[in-house]
């Protein structure tokens, strides 16, 4: 801490109730980290828990003035070190700003604070006829703060897309305490730049959110899903573009077939590692043959029509075997495995690393082959699960951390996959952001005038480098 550790907690607590100033190191060790591996964590100084606004610019006011860095945390289910806690500073956690603040069904928005779990606004306003949309994994336990901070994404973005199309405005406070206000409530707004959707994603490398204005839409039909085995994973990615691009797939530019696509609630893809592993774990009785599985889903009025239209697109791709559901309970069983895999790939070998590579959709198969190819020239286990439908990939590398050698190889082919996608044509990261693990990717994929101007604009909002130092570059 800039003015000593001491200084520092005591002009904290002048703002802040007693019970928000957290200083014994047995607990302020748990907010030390995400849960990302080969990520370096500091030893922070100080854990603050705010409740409100004005708490959150006396933190910043306070770091401002004795020119300690800050980090702002939500659940800490983040998967690239984006929450990891620097040397001595103040952890800025915001899971007590927990309140749903306003659900307005006739402007279709809801106001809340970041603590806010997914879910838990996901069930509010579900009882005013209306959804909010983006749905992590981690829906359960994560805060819609760390969701805006990572702009992450789901199983349904396919659909309905990622957490920025569903943040209309913020309030921000900025790194010396002051409060901006950006976007608005209306359904249409142009006015100046778009600061909104600059902070989205930014890591809490630009300003602490405190509140946030989300557009709602209207509550679904209940899902139908089919699931699709394939002899090769080309045949299942072959699938995929017939859905998405149209029944006779794409040629080599990636344009479809000239028959209707299809839109997709989910369309979900494992390759033969996971789908292994996922039998092991629940028994589920695939064939053996099976190389990989295809899961799609549709909300749609008619969604028993777009299923079997859909068993049709996969089977001319070669699908061995298409079991659509009859009802909504048969289709959760059967997205039951697309929602254990990632346990089950845990169980491989102990530690898994997952990136996160979102390729075109026309480039799908290349990046499966390739990642397979990664995994034969380091000797690993690598599983792969992907949202197909947006062509984001998330191979899962399975190593023993205990072995030097083996994590050694694991972080290269971490970093292959990360080259292979951008030699797709992809980009590094769809929903996990960059955070400590892949600040050397970004600079590559964003190029020398990019990160400038990238660098550019963290200056005009931080001008100390105070906001979670080391991030993003």
């Amino acid at each position: 801490m800039g003015a000593g550790a001491g200084v520092v907690i005591e002009q904290l607590r002048q703002g802040l109730p007693a019970e928000a100033v957290l200083t014994d190191p047995d607990v302020t060790a748990a907010y030390a980290r995400d849960q990302a591996g080969f990520c370096p964590a500091g030893t922070p100084g100080v854990v603050v828990l705010p409740r409100t606004v004005e708490q959150v610019r006396h933190v910043m006011r306070t770091a401002t003035a004795t020119r300690t860095p800050v980090v702002p945390q939500g659940a800490r289910t983040g998967l690239s070190g984006g929450a990891n806690a620097s040397d001595g500073c103040i952890v800025l956690s915001l899971v007590k700003m927990d309140r749903i603040l306003e659900i307005s069904p006739v402007d279709r928005l809801a106001v809340v604070e970041p603590g806010v779990v997914n879910a838990d606004l996901s069930r509010a306003v579900a009882a005013h006829g209306l959804s909010y949309p983006p749905d992590p994994s981690s829906w359960e336990e994560c805060t819609i703060g760390g969701n805006i901070g990572t702009a992450s994404g789901g199983l349904c973005c396919v659909k309905y897309g990622v957490t920025a199309e569903y943040v209309l405005g913020l309030d921000v406070v900025l790194a010396d305490g002051r409060l901006l206000s950006t976007g608005r409530r209306t359904a249409k707004g142009v006015a100046g730049y778009d600061l909104t959707r600059l902070f989205v994603g930014s890591e809490g490398s630009l300003g602490v959110v405190v509140r946030a204005v989300l557009a709602l839409r209207p509550e679904p039909p209940r899902s139908l899903a089919l699931a699709a085995e394939f002899p090769t994973v080309e045949a299942a990615c072959d699938a995929v573009c017939r859905i998405m691009g149209g029944g006779g797939g794409v040629d080599g530019a990636g344009r479809g077939g000239g028959d209707p696509a299809h839109t997709p609630a989910l369309l979900e893809l494992m390759d033969r590692t996971t789908l292994r592993a996922v039998n092991d774990l629940t028994r589920m009785g695939l064939p053996e043959t099976t190389e990989a599985l295809l899961l799609a889903g549709f909300d749609t009025p008619d969604a028993a029509a777009d299923l079997a239209a859909v068993a049709g697109l996969c089977k001319a791709a070669g699908a061995t075997e298409v079991v659509p559901a009859e009802d909504a309970a048969e289709s959760e069983l059967l997205l039951a495995a697309r929602r254990s895999a990632l346990v089950a790939l845990d169980r491989v070998k102990g530690t898994t690393m997952i990136d996160d590579v979102c390729v075109p959709r026309s480039r799908l198969a290349d990046l499966l082959k390739g990642v397979a190819a990664v995994a034969d020239r380091n000797g690993l286990t690598i599983g792969v699960l992907a949202h197909a439908g947006d062509g984001n990939s998330h191979p899962t590398v399975c190593f023993d951390a205990s072995d030097p050698d083996e994590a050694a190889r694991a972080r290269a082919s971490f970093d292959e996959i990360m080259a292979l996608g951008l030699e797709l044509g992809g980009t590094i990261t769809g929903e996990h952001g960059v955070g400590l693990l892949k600040k050397e990717w970004l600079a590559r994929e964003l190029g020398p005038v990019g990160l400038e101007l990238q660098r550019g604009v963290k200056q005009v909002f931080d001008p100390l480098g105070l906001l979670n130092p080391g991030k993003l570059f």
